[in-house]
């Protein structure tokens, strides 16, 4: 019977002395900053197979999966990005693979595009 005691009081004493947890919506502070960086490097180098298919899919697959769910919660105010951070070039090649892998036609996504704001 002490020993049980003993067990849960060092548990519970366990339990106070553990920081407490980071919430879960936020990254690692160099995370996001660490890819940014290598990712501008690799651009500059002429080098874009230096990030990896399986991370840029990775990153590229939680990315539109938080913009989705952001957009369906708060509508279309949230801004994928900067303005000017990315070329007409580099959104519609990326758009276009997403549409490619997705499966869709353009009428699909015609509808999509011209479904009034509010209608999630």
């Amino acid at each position: 019977m002490a020993a049980a005691a003993k067990r849960k009081s060092t548990k519970a004493a366990g339990k106070q002395r553990r920081k407490p947890a980071r919430a879960q919506n936020q990254l690692r502070p160099g995370t996001v900053a660490e890819f940014c960086a290598q990712a501008r490097h690799a651009l500059k180098r002429g080098e874009p197979d230096a990030i990896s298919d399986r991370t840029l899919q990775q990153v590229l697959t939680a990315a539109v999966k938080i913009y989705a769910a952001k957009v369906e919660r708060r509508g279309h105010d949230v801004a994928p990005f900067s303005p000017n951070a990315v070329t007409a070039t580099e959104t519609v090649v990326t758009a276009c693979g997403m549409i490619r892998a997705a499966d869709l036609n353009m009428f699909d996504v015609a509808i999509w595009f011209h479904r009034p704001q509010g209608i999630e």
